[in-house]
This record gives structure tokens, C-alpha cells and sequence, in this order.
């Protein structure tokens, strides 16, 4: 048996629902809208995100990094040198006079105590008599006044004479012998003073010059020199070394000197010692160079060029002169580290035009980026370009 559903009466609607099925109802619309607009903006936004990467990407300029070179341990740095003579010394006349004879011309080599010349002093001779004779006087008063001391002492024992007078011949006793050692020290005086008449060599070497003639007139302690002499077995060389090497020329490193009168041949030397101080108007620091001369091929006041072999034991880094980047604030070069291109400061020690060596401010396993663009800066993402013949890139070098 069916049952007949009675169609709405004209004027009413359907069935009211309820609440609960109202809010699942609206849910389930609010769901809806919220899977539509998912769908709808992430891929905008993936979009938009990919197309920001890919024109980053494409701004970020191409480079080539290239790691530095490391540098000789040992290099060779080439100086010049004022070689001079180990001693060199002028020699004055002790004595006034004239000269009376000389015995070595120049370039002759002496010995030690030999007589260079004679100088003839007639007046200091006659001094010397005179003194001679002082002393005779001298010692014949002094006798004199002693024994009148000694007798009116024992005039003295006896209430014979006033004891203020044998007060006064004891004080001239006294006084007579103090004449006597005046006179005989003004006689050893003259004496060495004959004796500087002959000039004798201070030390073995050569006669660079000769300053006078027979018949010259001599003033003792004037400026105009006798003779110069040169020790030259032994040579001092003096270099000047800039600062950047001061580290390394230390005494005991070798060296070579070459003269240009001498092409071909390198005579051998050490450094014997340095300053130890930076000279602060040319930055350097002097430094001493032994030569053995023993054979007399090298003269003293030459020129000369230095050649030392240095040995460093921080090696430094060789770079390319086109990766310097001159900026405001100081000497950068451009490296890439962590896909970025940070600009670092660095310290030069040498530079020939082609490459530079860098001491301070690089290590050797930073890629330092080769032939910079001016535009770059510090911080900004860059690509590297694998140096390959088929110009491929590389993302990679993070």
C-alpha cells in the first residue's frame, strides 16, 4: 500500500533546515573557495618567485677566478752598493816643520809601521835643549836648596836658628823639586813631539793620496792631510734595503757583488750587519756587506750592484697585475666566496708590471676573480665561468 506525499499547499515553501546543517553547509562553501584560491595563487606565486630567480640570475655578471700562485721561497733582489775600504784614515802631522823627504807615492801598499816620511823640525829641536838644559838648572837648584834645608835643620837642633826660617828653606826644597819634575815632563813632551817627525803607516793598506812635496810647509794640527791611506783586503759594502725585505737580510746571507769593470765574474760576500732601524726619509734599511779582496781586483768608493739570495719563510702569493681594483678606500682585489664577491684588502711586497706578490691579505685557496668589472661590489652574487674552451658555465664555485 503507498502512500501519496500531499504536494505543498499553494503559499508555503520548503522545509526550514536546521542550524546544524546550515554551518556545515557554509563550511563546506568557505572550504571550497579556499581550495579555489589555493589553486589559484600558488602557482602566481611559484611563477613569480621563479621568474625573480631566473632574473637575478641573469643579472648576477659572469667571472673567471683563478686561485693565486704561490711565490719563490727564494728569490734574488738586486741592489746597489758604495763599497769602501775597511779602514780608511787621513794622516795629519803631529809636528810644525817642513817636509823633508817622503817614501811611498800613490797606490802603494804599506805595512803596518812603516815610514811614510820625514819631517824636519829645527825649532822644536832647539825647544828640546832648551829643556834639556831646564832640567839640569832645575835639578842643580833643587840640590842647592835641600842641602840648606838639611843644614839649617840641624841648626834648628841645636836653637841655632829661627825655626820659621827652616820652615822657609824646607818649603823651597820642596818647591825646587816639583821644578824639577815640570822641566823633566816638558822634555819627555818635546821629545815625542821629535819623534812624530817620522810619519809611519797606522795600518797595513794603500796610499790613496799624497797631499805634499819635499819642502812643504807643515802646521801641526791643520786641516790639509799628509798622506790617506786604505785598508783594502778586506771591503765593507753598504746597501741600502727597502723595508719590504729588511725581514729576510739578516747577517750570514749571502751575497754577490758585480762592478762593471769587472763583466762576468761575481765576487763573493756576507752580510756582516744592519742598523737594526728603519731609516724613516728612505724607508730602508743599511746594511753591511763584507768582500774578501785579497787580491786587490775591487777598489774602494766603487759602485757596485748587490745581488742577495733571500730566503722567506712566510712565501707570499703572485697575482696577476689586471685583478688589482684601485678604489677609494685602498687597493682591493675581488674574490668569491660562498657565490658572492667579496672585496678584500691586500698588501703588496713587489711589483715588476706584469705581476704583483701579495703579503698580507689573501690565502691560497681564495678564487680571486680575473679582470674584475669596475662595477662590482662587495656582497654581490656572481656566476663563475669554468675555464673551458666551449665557454660552458657553471653554477657551481659556491
Amino acid at each position: 500500500m503507498s502512500h501519496d506525499i500531499a504536494p505543498p499547499k499553494p503559499g508555503e515553501g520548503p522545509p526550514p533546515l536546521s542550524g546544524r546543517k546550515a554551518l556545515v553547509l557554509i563550511a563546506a562553501l568557505i572550504g571550497a573557495a579556499v581550495v579555489i584560491a589555493i589553486l589559484g595563487i600558488v602557482p602566481r606565486v611559484r611563477a613569480r618567485t621563479t621568474l625573480q630567480q631566473q632574473t637575478d640570475a641573469l643579472a648576477a655578471p659572469d667571472v673567471l677566478v683563478a686561485p693565486p700562485k704561490l711565490g719563490k721561497v727564494g728569490q734574488e733582489v738586486v741592489l746597489p752598493g758604495n763599497v769602501q775600504a775597511f779602514t780608511d784614515s787621513p794622516i795629519f802631522a803631529r809636528t810644525s816643520g817642513y817636509l823633508k823627504s817622503w817614501s811611498f807615492d800613490i797606490g802603494a801598499h804599506v805595512k803596518k809601521g812603516q815610514r811614510l816620511a820625514v819631517i824636519a823640525s829645527p825649532e822644536v829641536d832647539q825647544q828640546l835643549q832648551q829643556a834639556q838644559a831646564d832640567v839640569q838648572t832645575a835639578k842643580a837648584n833643587s840640590k842647592y836648596a835641600e842641602t840648606q834645608s838639611t843644614r839649617y835643620q840641624d841648626l834648628l837642633n841645636e836653637n841655632a836658628v829661627s825655626k820659621q826660617d827652616t820652615d822657609n828653606f824646607r818649603a823651597q826644597a820642596n818647591s825646587t823639586s816639583n821644578q824639577v819634575a815640570s822641566a823633566q815632563a816638558n822634555v819627555r813632551r818635546l821629545a815625542q813631539l821629535t819623534s812624530f817627525q817620522n810619519v809611519f803607516a797606522p795600518f797595513d793598506g794603500v796610499i790613496t793620496a799624497r797631499n805634499v812635496d819635499l819642502g812643504t810647509l807643515i802646521d801641526a794640527g791643520a786641516s790639509r792631510e799628509l798622506f790617506h791611506m786604505a785598508s783594502d783586503d778586506v771591503l765593507r759594502v753598504y746597501v741600502n734595503v727597502p723595508q719590504v725585505y729588511s725581514r729576510d737580510t739578516v747577517p750570514g746571507v749571502t751575497a754577490g757583488l758585480v762592478v762593471p769593470e769587472r763583466p762576468g765574474r761575481v765576487f763573493p760576500g756576507k752580510i756582516v750587519r744592519t742598523s737594526q732601524a728603519i731609516d724613516p726619509a728612505s724607508r730602508t734599511l743599511l746594511v753591511e756587506v763584507e768582500v774578501d779582496n785579497h787580491d786587490h781586483q775591487l777598489f774602494p768608493g766603487a759602485y757596485a750592484q748587490v745581488h742577495f739570495k733571500l730566503t722567506s719563510a712566510n712565501p707570499t702569493l703572485v697575482l696577476p697585475v689586471p685583478t688589482l681594483m684601485f678604489r677609494s678606500e685602498g687597493l682591493r682585489v675581488a674574490v668569491v666566496r660562498d657565490g658572492k664577491a667579496r672585496l678584500v684588502p691586500i698588501t703588496i711586497s713587489r711589483d715588476d708590471g706584469k705581476t704583483v706578490e701579495v703579503s698580507e691579505g689573501l690565502q691560497p685557496s681564495d678564487l680571486v676573480i680575473q679582470n674584475p668589472p669596475d662595477s662590482i661590489i662587495d656582497g654581490e652574487a656572481v656566476h663563475v665561468v669554468a675555464p673551458e674552451s666551449n665557454g660552458s658555465k657553471s653554477d657551481g664555485a659556491k
